[in-house]
């Protein structure tokens, strides 16, 4: 009796642990051709997508280097994707924040994955 309380206990602790895991807002850089490199960032925003990209590319190219950005390409991700067009999706997912907000539940159709920005950039020495 105690193993199985021991092993549903282990169970319980590991599902928990990992419902609180985030997913993470960047991405590695990969090199590709010509000393250039591409990191990913996704973020409830393009702005937040965006600054996730960038804070990605200064980590890669380190202290004693910049990076120069040859490329970006933001995509809007979101649940509406492929129904409505980016602006009316952004509409609809205020009107329902909004709306739960009156009706005191979280009525937010954002999710941190909405827009994912992509940066291809070279890294030039201080």
């Amino acid at each position: 009796m105690k193993h199985v309380f021991a092993l549903a206990s282990t169970v319980a602790v590991a599902l928990a642990l990992t419902a609180c895991a985030s997913n993470p807002t960047t991405s590695l850089a990969i090199q590709k051709e010509n000393n250039q490199y591409e990191v990913t960032g996704i973020g409830k925003s393009s702005l937040i997508s965006k600054n996730n990209a960038i804070t990605a590319a200064n980590n890669a190219c380190g202290k004693k280097a910049t990076p120069v950005i040859v490329n970006e390409k933001t995509e809007y991700n979101g649940a509406l994707k492929g129904v409505v067009d980016e602006q009316t999706g952004q509409m609809i997912q205020a009107a329902t924040t909004v709306l739960g907000t009156l009706a005191g539940k979280s009525g937010s159709l954002a999710r941190d994955e909405d827009y994912q920005t992509v940066l291809t950039f070279t890294c030039r020495a201080n």
